[in-house]
């Protein structure tokens, strides 16, 4: 078993962008502080069609806020079947978005009320569109020793800790689980390795972990903390969303198992 590299196709306001995480807000002053690392001359298609000629599967689309259901639809016509989808996912919409094209549904904020976790609402979804076809999203900033989730866009802590206990309730309904560690999104300055760590201890279903990749190493450093049982997704750090630090087709070779484990 070797962690995969796991493709992203992040939209916000209708085009495609790496963002530094936690600085993602919704309203008047606070909206004015976005962190932009890169906003991209190419439409969301590009890196579909760049994903699907390398059969790189268990890739996302992410909807950060309003404005992005073209930019998703036109990603998912590129490559129907080869995405998963979320951001505003909900019992109303899941299925539609199967039908255009997801691979599976990434849902988060839903599942929260107020903050609060709603079984009942997980296992409705489940039971509407499939365990196989959903995916939770469970990502979460750190305080102190341990993991909250957070919801809307990563603004709002819920009622909910990442543990064993939650993964082991949560896995009876979804395929998959998505992290992304808010903290350290978008900065290249290295992953929450005992985030990584624990994830590969406590969940029984496949994990994505997403935030502060800079390096190939820290596909190795992912790959060797979970024992190849977490895969990483990269965004700002690669070429193809202008960074420096990791070449795109190298995230390939390795999924192809062309680079070595160790360097």
């Amino acid at each position: 078993m070797r962690s995969q590299f796991r493709p992203c196709i992040d939209l916000h306001n209708g085009q495609v962008k790496q963002i530094v995480g936690g600085t993602l807000h919704d309203d008047g002053a606070q909206a004015e502080r976005l962190q932009t690392n890169y906003v991209s001359p190419h439409p969301s298609s590009y890196y579909a069609e760049l994903y699907r000629q390398r059969a790189l599967e268990g890739g996302h689309v992410i909807m950060l806020g309003p404005n992005n259901t073209e930019a998703a639809k036109l990603a998912l016509e590129t490559w129907p079947g080869g995405l998963q989808v979320g951001g505003g996912i909900t019992d109303q919409n899941a299925e539609q978005w199967l039908a255009l094209g997801a691979a599976k549904v990434i849902v988060t904020s839903w599942l929260f009320p107020d903050a609060r976790f709603s079984l009942q609402r997980l296992q409705a979804l489940s039971s509407l569109v499939g365990r196989d076809r959903l995916v939770v999203d469970l990502s979460c900033r750190r305080r102190d020793d341990r993991w909250v989730v957070a919801m809307d866009r990563w603004q709002t802590l819920t009622d909910t800790q990442v543990n064993a206990e939650c993964l082991a309730l949560l896995a009876q309904y979804c395929s998959e689980f998505l992290v992304h560690a808010a903290d350290v999104e978008g900065l290249c300055r290295g992953i929450d390795r005992e985030l990584v760590e624990r994830l590969a201890q406590w969940s029984p279903v496949p994990v994505t972990y997403a935030g502060g990749a800079a390096s190939l190493d820290d596909l190795r450093l992912v790959n060797r903390l979970s024992a190849g049982k977490v895969h990483l997704t990269i965004g700002s750090a690669l070429d193809i969303f202008g960074g420096s630090q990791v070449l795109f087709e190298d995230c390939v070779r390795w999924n192809k198992g062309e680079l070595p484990e160790e360097q």
